[in-house]
């Protein structure tokens, strides 16, 4: 897509877009539930949609991170990607040509305007779609795709606005389709064996949990006419909060079973000075360029403090513009024990000593014991065929995998709201000096009554 939405016309679509919900939301209890009127068509919690015996995608924007999920559906059997949209035409064509070389279909290309993407949608031959756009695109193209019957994957953060995540959630419980953020962090080799110590109580009860994104990105301001700093950079220009919180949080609540027997319940968040960019657009571009002419206010580092409803504490912390050496920290505590990130090292009572970390080779027996069953099936072939580690390629296999067997996806329309609402609930919370900020239930009280989750296997 292009540099994005202008303001006007994200609050106007928006507007009509929240329209059509309006009623159903106000009829929503003070404690999040429904009323009695019957407005909620139905939770997608576990919903199973029926098998497809070949997924047929449709991908919208292939940018860097489209191009990369293209590069991986390629890999897998039970694929076929029909159609592609994208207004940078050399990307759109480049790739459609990759797919014919490597003896595919040619799909169809859609790449004369940013609205390309409904032709895209209108097709008989979609089933899926993966949208791979900037943010500020993906509320409005998730909610069209789902209208026009198709499920959906989108890339993090799923919205910017909690009026676009009630959409979302919304439209995918009136349209039965699934509607999942692909939070591929929670796929990494790391992140699912310390899932599966945590399903094994290994740690104990589990109490707090730290959760970082911590990525120096400054090189993207660089990128005018294409690539994410075209339009990221103005995202910085116009929020100050945490703008990017999933892939270090999405892991941490999936170990804390969020929407699953607990849920997220407030926040507290603060934000430093802003000064890294303006001080990098200083050195890097010359006098009276665009890039040294932006006010940005959105803090360097920005820190959330998220309480659950069974009282337990998560950190969420992120940094995308100072000098530091990446991280995701990914820190979980519980009354036996606890697992850190970035190095990985552990502690776990009455197995590892108590007062220093095992780390390094001595982390060797507990890998073996408690590598995740999905890690052992494919992790070798998804090494070999790589995506941040692998994570990418079996985020993308278990989503085939689903969809092909009808089983319910690892992350649901409600992971994809909870997680993603940190962004602009820590604007409104740095915005009122740290001030607590409730945190909707977009289950609607189905958290109570879920089962912790299971990567289901046919």
């Amino acid at each position: 897509m292009k540099r994005g939405l202008s303001r006007r016309e994200i609050l106007q679509w928006s507007g009509a877009a929240a329209a059509s919900s309006l009623l159903a939301r106000f009829a929503r209890a003070s404690d999040g539930s429904l009323a009695a009127n019957g407005s909620n068509p139905g939770s997608m919690a576990d919903h199973a949609a029926p098998k497809l015996d070949k997924v047929r995608f449709g991908m919208i924007g292939v940018g860097d991170r489209g191009g990369s999920h293209i590069a991986h559906l390629l890999l897998l059997d039970g694929v076929e990607i029909t159609a592609i949209a994208d207004p940078y035409k050399p990307a759109a064509e480049g790739w459609a040509a990759r797919i014919a070389e490597r003896g595919r279909k040619p799909p169809a290309v859609y790449a004369e305007s940013d609205f390309d993407y409904r032709k895209l949608c209108d097709r008989d031959d979609v089933d899926a779609v993966i949208v791979s756009t900037p943010w500020e695109w993906h509320g409005r193209q998730c909610v069209e795709a789902m209208r026009a019957g198709k499920h959906v994957f989108v890339e993090v953060p799923a919205a910017v606005t909690l009026d676009e995540l009630w959409q979302m959630v919304e439209t995918s419980e009136a349209t039965r389709r699934h509607c999942m953020m692909m939070e591929n962090v929670c796929y990494g080799r790391e992140e699912l064996m310390v899932l599966n110590m945590c399903q094994q109580g290994v740690f104990g009860e589990l109490l707090h949990g730290e959760a970082s994104y911590i990525h120096d990105l400054r090189f993207q301001m660089h990128q005018i006419d294409h690539g994410t700093g075209s339009w990221r950079t103005y995202h910085y220009v116009r929020r100050n909060g945490n703008l990017y919180p999933t892939h270090g949080l999405g892991p941490i609540c999936q170990y804390m079973d969020i929407n699953r027997g607990d849920r997220l319940d407030y926040l507290s968040s603060v934000s430093s000075n802003a000064r890294a960019r303006r001080l990098y657009a200083e050195r890097r571009f010359p006098v009276g360029h665009e890039r040294r002419t932006l006010d940005f206010r959105c803090g360097d580092i920005n820190t959330t403090i998220v309480r659950t409803v069974r009282g337990r504490t998560i950190l969420v912390q992120w940094d995308e513009q100072l000098p530091r050496p990446y991280t995701r920290h990914n820190f979980i505590q519980g009354t036996k024990g606890c697992w850190g990130g970035f190095p990985n090292r552990l502690v776990i009572e009455d197995v590892t000593p108590t007062e220093q970390w095992t780390q390094g080779s001595d982390l060797t027996p507990f890998y073996e014991r408690y590598e995740h069953p999905l890690w052992r099936a494919i992790g070798e072939e998804a090494r070999k065929a790589g995506g941040h580690g692998g994570m990418d390629f079996v985020m993308l296999w278990r989503i085939v995998y689903c969809l092909r067997n009808g089983l319910p996806l690892d992350q649901d329309v409600y992971d994809a709201a909870a997680w993603s609402a940190i962004g602009p609930l820590s604007e409104r919370s740095v915005a009122n000096r740290g001030k607590t900020v409730d945190i909707p239930d977009f289950t609607r009280g189905a958290w109570r009554h879920r089962k912790p989750l299971k990567l289901h296997t046919a």
